[in-house]
């Protein structure tokens, strides 16, 4: 199974808009963050782990040329506002099948309502097929299982997803225990990281790092970055030997 990181930036991404901090000015392709988002293949299946602004550009670069799917952790607009641009895969495969707990699928609904219109709807719109979330339901992907992890975002309840011994979880802030039990044994952790300082809804890097040794993978990958975290060169020197600050395109194999 191959993981790649389409974007690993926070909510402004990196550079911020009319930002003069300096990560926002390094010319480090590292330090430059699209908002976050993974593309999971495997054999001939191709899956998304959310939607956001960046998605058509996200596409372009890594030459993604088809998706099964798209899997939403939540309903914030930098995980799920480039839905319009999933059309050029309706235009070749037909409907995009979804995957969110019901909350966000509703959201959708709301937001997005042309995509969901049965009634003469646009014939360029965006059409998908709603698959609900429920947890501790694990449901298929191709031929793999998926198992739902519950976790908070501060208080908007967020899905992290487990596929065999890979796990993604970003935008957590606590998690029970009874979902850190569905976390064992794993190869590959990506977790969010958003900075040093303490955050509100988001682990700081402290935190992400004490969830690490909690749950000890194999390997963790930081994501969910911003840029008052600092350069990625920098950072990186400080993790250790198992954590690796993760950056736009890269890609891993599990």
């Amino acid at each position: 199974m191959k993981v790649y990181f389409l974007g690993t930036g926070t909510s402004q991404g990196i550079p911020v808009i009319g930002s003069n901090h300096p990560v926002c000015k390094s010319t480090d392709f590292k330090d430059k963050r699209l908002r976050v988002s993974v593309w999971i293949s495997w054999e001939n299946y191709s899956f998304i782990i959310d939607c956001g602004p960046d998605f058509r550009q996200q596409m372009l670069s890594s030459n993604c040329q088809k998706v099964d799917g798209i899997l939403f952790t939540h309903e914030h607009a930098d995980h799920t506002a480039g839905i319009d641009d999933i059309r050029p895969f309706n235009f070749k495969q037909g409907e995009i099948p979804i995957y969110a707990h019901q909350r966000v699928i509703d959201n959708l609904r709301r937001r997005f309502d042309y995509v969901f219109e049965t009634v003469n709807k646009y014939p360029g719109a965006p059409s998908v097929a709603t698959i609900e979330v429920v947890n501790n339901e694990p449901f298929c992907l191709g031929n793999k299982t998926v198992i739902p992890i519950d976790v908070m975002h501060g208080n908007l309840q967020v899905f992290g997803y487990r596929i065999d011994d890979f796990a993604y979880l970003t935008d957590v802030k606590t998690i029970k225990k009874s979902e850190i039990e569905k976390l064992e044994n794993l190869k590959v952790l990506v977790i969010n990281a958003l900075r040093e300082e303490p955050h509100d809804t988001h682990f700081n890097l402290k935190e992400a790092l004490d969830f690490i040794t909690l749950v000890q993978p194999k390997k963790a990958y930081l994501t969910h970055i911003s840029h008052i975290m600092g350069y990625h060169e920098e950072v990186q020197k400080n993790l250790p030997d198992n954590v690796f600050l993760a950056f736009d395109n890269l890609e891993i194999t599990i």
